[in-house]
């Protein structure tokens, strides 16, 4: 059954009941207790016809259940998942053409997750921003394997991670024509029916190495050109954590000489640093369990500090010896754990936010005599982050409430607008305007403006469920899902 024959069996579906409720009430000779049991007896009736329905196309017409963030799951025949044989013929036509040259070209700004300040501000060279209907061009599209990394891009190559049938595996690819340098594959499958399979955190590149971590643990240190295993430790093992329900999704982060991890195990190994040439570990500190956001560099109070939100507080670490410096209590409602970044302003304040009808909040950290201290500015549910982090323009933080775009006033928390619907999507900021990558695949451009909400332009992408986060290194941004990946020109060439 295709599509848009689904597309009828709902709208019948979704007919039936208000038909049948309406020719119940318009009936003057049924009496009114008649009126209320048949009401409930229509109502079980849709509830029973609904879930055969869905049982049957399941059973036998090949329907499948996808979960893309909301409360009601989705139902298609076309499951966002990776097509193994189209993505093998297409890298076996990679490694048979010669290889690109020109890939150890100058500049490593977008090397990790959201970087460099992990605020996901783009900020390497301006963009276009005059863009026609059509929006800008893409470069290229090819197949890629399953998970939810997001790419490091460092000197003409990207760097993500990807499900490859029962491997997970840490690939290299040619910015410029997305040829595949390199992949470097061990055994690991993680499978989770609500959020989804395959590994989830993004690489850091770092001075000719690259850091990959694996749904289950797996942390390994490649060499950038080859993908060479430098060392390898497994941080769920050896630190006795417990496995994440939805993986480790923390990106690692690296600070001077160290990797910081965060596998959220007890006895003081919740956050733990490992020197980033050997794998050797360095320090470990706090017993809390970890939630799905990543460590993130900060200066506060004039210091550099680690900024970790853990299972239900937000921290601030020294760096060089992972010492406690400073706590706020950070709780998540309904049992979940914080998936969103915090976002560090000026001022010593950091915004967090987050989902599942939790809001958001301001603090602000002050040094003193005696360390440093937390207290909260304002706090509200005015957005509500769940999946995607908020960015910040000019006092003004622009993020997902769930599903629709929001801004906020930093200094208030005051709501300005909202409009606009992306699903659970994700959003990085370039010369003042905002690239949306809408939990479907779709592509919009929306200017970062307080006072009105004005989206530019919005094109096709990649297709199916999209949770993963947009890169961008020397003006072209890539884009990728559990099918496909795709890179599209920012230079603004084809501007207006």
């Amino acid at each position: 059954m295709k599509e848009r024959n689904l597309k009828q069996v709902r709208i019948a579906t979704l007919l039936m009941p208000p038909l049948g409720l309406f020719w119940l009430w318009r009936s003057k000779q049924i009496p009114m207790r008649r009126k209320v049991l048949g009401t409930l007896g229509v109502t079980c009736f849709s509830i029973l016809y609904c879930a055969l329905w869905v049982s049957a196309l399941v059973m036998f017409a090949g329907m499948e259940i996808e979960f893309r963030g909301g409360y009601l799951p989705y139902f298609t025949f076309h499951k966002t998942k990776p097509d193994y044989s189209a993505l093998e013929a297409n890298r076996l036509a990679h490694h048979q053409r010669p290889a690109p040259k020109g890939t150890n070209v100058p500049g490593s700004f977008w090397n990790g997750f959201r970087w460099p300040k992990r605020d996901g501000h783009y900020t390497e060279q301006n963009i276009g921003t005059n863009w026609p209907r059509t929006g800008p061009t893409v470069l290229w599209r090819q197949p890629i394997g399953g998970g939810y990394g997001s790419f490091a891009i460092s000197q003409g190559r990207a760097y993500t991670i990807e499900q490859r049938r029962e491997q997970e595996v840490a690939t290299a690819y040619d910015l410029a024509s997305g040829q595949e340098l390199w992949a470097a594959g061990w055994p690991g499958e993680f499978k989770e029916p609500l959020g989804g399979d395959g590994p989830r955190a993004t690489p850091a590149a770092d001075e000719g190495r690259v850091y990959f971590q694996g749904a289950l643990g797996e942390l390994r240190c490649l060499d950038s050109s080859t993908g060479k295993l430098a060392w390898r430790r497994n941080i769920v093992d050896e630190n006795y954590a417990p496995e994440l329900v939805y993986g480790m999704a923390a990106s690692p982060l690296i600070i001077a000489e160290k990797i910081i991890v965060t596998p959220g195990g007890p006895r003081g190994h919740c956050i733990v640093a490992y020197d980033k040439a050997t794998g050797t570990p360095i320090w470990h500190t706090l017993d809390d369990e970890a939630s799905y956001s990543s460590p993130m560099e900060a200066n506060l109070g004039g210091n550099s500090q680690v900024l970790v939100a853990c299972e239900t507080r937000v921290v601030g670490l020294n760096p060089d010896n992972g010492k406690l410096l400073w706590e706020f209590p950070w709780v998540v409602a309904h049992g979940n754990r914080n998936i969103a970044q915090p976002l560090v302003l000026s001022g010593n304040r950091v915004f967090l936010s987050a989902g599942y009808g939790t809001g958001c909040l301001m603090i602000q950290i002050n040094k003193t005599a005696d360390g440093f201290t937390a207290h909260e500015m304002w706090r509200n549910k005015n957005l509500k982050n769940k999946f995607s982090s908020s960015v910040l323009q000019s006092e003004y933080i622009y993020g997902l409430d769930e599903d629709i775009l929001t801004c906020l006033d930093a200094r208030t928390g005051a709501r300005m607008w909202k409009d606009g619907r992306y699903g659970y999507g994700q959003i990085v900021l370039a010369s003042g305007q905002l690239i949306i990558l809408s939990g479907s695949g779709e592509l919009a451009f929306v200017r970062a403006e307080p006072d009105k909400y004005l989206e530019v332009c919005r094109i096709p992408g990649i297709s199916g469920k999209t949770w993963n986060h947009p890169a961008i290194g020397q003006g072209k941004l890539l884009i990728r899902n559990s099918r496909e990946m795709a890179c599209i020109d920012l230079s603004g060439q084809n501007e207006r």
